[in-house]
């Protein structure tokens, strides 16, 4: 069998596409633990570049990819709801902290959202572009359910998503630092607020409070901006 033989076999296959996307995370973690968890080598921002690398150098279309990579999808929903249970473990100082969280779930909800609506609507960007960019800091599969539904695009709106994801789990750290600021729940329930679930990955590897509030925030973003995207999107002329 020759070698352009052997990879139209083994691409067919759906499990090779859930063989090549664990073996590439293995590989991205690997590099990410020999620097020392630097927040600029964000394993998953090395495993999207090798990925979709391989996916370029074959031609594979994204459509075929994600028939076998379909199965981490799929996990990402019992993930989620695993955060309850350091949440649970750390439920004291998440009820000491209600009120300042309550107040800082508002504000950065709608900062995020109408920051993003103002710069798209300052270089000119078209509605579609508009409303599809709202909802990036929320997790995808909430981000993806608003875009649709106001009649942007989902598909942008999910890179988008993992793009805003990448920026925040790579400068939460440093800005962070630079600000002074050693609070470990407000630092992880900021970056959880802004960069959804690759913000919380990233808080959890920094400390377990931080994680927990990331988590927190996470989850209470994805209902407020649910409810606060149509509406300002609704005044937009």
């Amino acid at each position: 069998m020759t070698a352009s033989s052997l990879w139209v076999y083994l691409s067919a296959d759906p499990l090779f596409w859930l063989t090549l996307t664990v073996v590439v995370w293995l590989v991205s973690d690997r590099i990410a633990l020999a620097f020392g968890r630097h927040p600029v080598v964000n394993p998953v921002l090395i495993a999207i570049v090798l990925v979709g690398a391989v996916l370029r150098l074959t031609g594979t279309p994204y459509k075929a990819y994600f028939e076998g990579a379909q199965f981490v999808h799929f996990l990402l929903g019992p993930a989620t709801v695993a955060l309850g249970v350091p949440l649970w473990r750390n439920r004291a100082v998440v009820r000491r902290e209600i009120v300042p969280m309550v107040g800082a779930l508002v504000v950065g909800s709608v900062v995020a959202i109408v920051s993003a609506i103002g710069i798209a609507s300052a270089f000119s960007a078209s509605r579609a572009v508009v409303v599809s960019l709202a909802p990036k800091s929320v997790t995808a599969p909430v981000a993806m359910a608003i875009s649709e539904s106001l009649g942007g695009l989902p598909a942008l709106t999910a890179a988008l998503v993992i793009t805003t994801g990448i920026i925040g789990a790579v400068v939460v750290t440093p800005t962070m630092n630079a600000l002074g600021i050693r609070d470990w729940a407000a630092r992880g329930f900021a970056v959880g607020l802004a960069s959804h679930g690759l913000g919380t990955a990233r808080a959890f590897m920094v400390h377990p409070i931080a994680g927990v509030f990331a988590g927190i925030a996470m989850g209470l973003n994805a209902i407020v901006t649910a409810i606060l995207v149509p509406v300002i999107v609704g005044l937009l002329p």
